[in-house]
């Protein structure tokens, strides 16, 4: 089953080029949005000066700079990462089961990773804690994917899909009984509010921490660009080019699983980045895979970094980011279906 997306001729580069113009516009406004607004003409100054104190005679308001350094720099930052990762991680499903409507969490990852994180604020875990066995769980989670679905003389992608299937629902019952053990006054609450994804707690150890997993990940699916094509054709045409198919796949799994597992251990679930971004990377940049992963990075930071600081210009109150996605994501997947003409099979 292909992608079915039909991109517009001759925009890749300039979609390109657009795209990191508004990336930088965005990441402006976010260190610039907030309960306490700073002017956008200032932004410059404060981030200067962190980085080079001597550069100006006369610092920037310390409240402005405690602000942006302290509290939306970790936090934009780990919007770029997030929303850069679940798209890639997203456009590499897609590509490696030939499947549009597959996710970072098809074969069960984020579900898995998000198991580990309920079970270790239930033992009372915070930070560090929570994040390595969130990335533990989701790691297992594949692990044990790929061990069950190997079925001699069984279509692969098939068994794959449907273990994947199988282990989200045995990790998504998992979590639904750690959350009925938790204490419902003051566990059972950050339990619910840490799975519907939120990037407030960001904090520079925890990017430091995923940052090298996600990094790692996607420089593997870059590398492997012009294969993971290839996974398009059928198995035997594979590898009649010299294609270690299982070799492949082992590897566009893993960092995929990197990537996903290390996101949701930092942030929580965040949905809908991960299925809508390739599509309309696809629409943008065209089907080539070779754009594709580039074109997800780009728009996949530039709109879950949009989607948090419009969040924060229009409501007072913190809003788990994957309510927002989820509301914007629905209705822009669903014009996207209509633009391209939906799934060719």
């Amino acid at each position: 089953m292909g992608t079915g997306s039909r991109a517009l001729p001759g925009l890749g580069a300039r979609w390109g080029v657009g795209l990191l113009a508004l990336l930088i516009a965005a990441v402006m406004v976010s260190l610039a949005a907030g309960a306490y607004p700073v002017p956008l003409r200032d932004i410059p100054e404060v981030l200067l000066h962190a980085v080079f104190p001597g550069v100006f005679q006369a610092a920037p308001d310390p409240t402005a700079e405690t602000v942006v350094i302290g509290l939306r720099l970790p936090r934009t930052v780990l919007a770029a990462i997030a929303g850069a990762g679940l798209a890639v991680s997203g456009a590499a499903f897609q590509t490696l089961f030939r499947n549009p409507l597959a996710t970072p969490d098809t074969l069960g990852v984020a579900t898995g990773a998000s198991c580990g994180a309920a079970l270790a604020i239930l033992l009372g875990w915070s930070g560090l804690g929570i994040q390595t066995l969130s990335f533990l769980f989701g790691i297992a989670a594949v692990a044990l994917v790929t061990s069950v679905s190997r079925v001699p003389g069984s279509n692969r992608i098939l068994m794959l899909i449907l273990s994947g299937i199988v282990v989200s629902a045995l990790f998504s019952a998992l979590v639904a009984l750690i959350k009925f053990a938790a204490d419902p006054e003051s566990v059972l609450p950050s339990i619910t509010f840490w799975l519907m994804g939120s990037l407030a707690s960001a904090t520079w150890s925890g990017i430091l921490m995923a940052l090298p997993f996600v990094t790692l990940g996607t420089v593997l699916l870059y590398l492997y660009l012009w294969k993971l094509a290839a996974l398009s054709l059928p198995e035997d045409e594979a590898r009649s080019l010299g294609i270690s198919v299982r070799r492949l796949r082992f590897t566009a799994i893993l960092a995929s699983a990197l990537i996903t597992s290390s996101i949701v251990a930092l942030c929580g679930l965040v949905g809908w980045v991960g299925l809508l971004i390739p599509h309309a990377a696809r629409m943008l940049f065209g089907g080539s895979v070779r754009r594709l992963i580039p074109g997800s990075v780009l728009l996949g930071a530039l709109f879950l970094i949009a989607v948090d600081a419009g969040a924060r210009m229009v409501f007072d109150a913190e809003i788990p980011v994957s309510v927002l996605t989820s509301l914007i994501g629905a209705p822009a997947f669903i014009y996207l279906l209509r633009k391209t003409g939906g799934v060719k099979a």
